[in-house]
């Protein structure tokens, strides 16, 4: 195995030139550009996200480097944006929240593999069914990290066999989760521009 040459999977000038672009438009969070940046923000992300670990499955690079180049995207993304406005806060914040079980997941399946214990449509049945009536977030977000495992090693979801959903967080960390399996599906890069 080897770390040579250094592989760069993201780097703060790819984050800042979304917050760039996001500070530039005129967002409305009812309209279709506003959808559209959500998804490319989160697409952008979790595919840098799959092919870190693609190159960790592959032994291009260690377990330490792996859970560092990770610990790196999510250092970048998840800081708290300088931004004006309140639409920009909101995107960004919804991109950050629908991530937070994928980079839980990515680190769990690097750390020690799929975590099967129930399938994926249990894992997110339980996560809305406590985060809706016993309100335990933490719970909820403990099943869908579990759920990622599982879809970082290959296992499918289709999301639009899940009702509504009470818990508006339960539903972004599930968008989340869908923009996981669809890059580990399609790992292409979002162009920026």
């Amino acid at each position: 195995m080897t770390d040579e040459p250094e592989e760069t999977f993201y780097s703060e000038d790819r984050w800042q030139n979304w917050l760039t672009r996001v500070a530039d438009e005129e967002l409305d969070p009812e309209s279709e550009e506003f959808a559209r940046l959500y998804f490319n923000l989160q697409n952008d992300t979790t595919i840098a996200i799959a092919k870190v670990i693609s190159a960790f499955q592959e032994e291009r690079v260690s377990e330490e480097t792996t859970l560092e180049k990770l610990g790196f995207i999510n250092e970048v993304v998840m800081a708290e944006p300088e931004l004006d406005g309140e639409e920009a806060l909101l995107l960004i914040d919804s991109v950050q929240t629908s991530l937070v079980p994928v980079f839980y997941a990515a680190e769990e399946f690097v750390i020690g593999g799929p975590v099967e214990e129930y399938s994926i449509a249990e894992c997110v049945e339980a996560a809305i069914g406590v985060a809706s009536e016993e309100e335990d977030v933490d719970a909820a977000l403990a099943y869908l990290v579990q759920a990622g495992t599982q879809i970082i090693d290959g296992g499918q979801f289709d999301g639009s066999e899940v009702d509504e959903i009470e818990s508006w967080i339960v539903s972004e960390w599930l968008n989340g989760l869908d923009s996981l399996q669809d890059a580990f599906a399609d790992p292409e890069v979002i162009d920026e521009e």
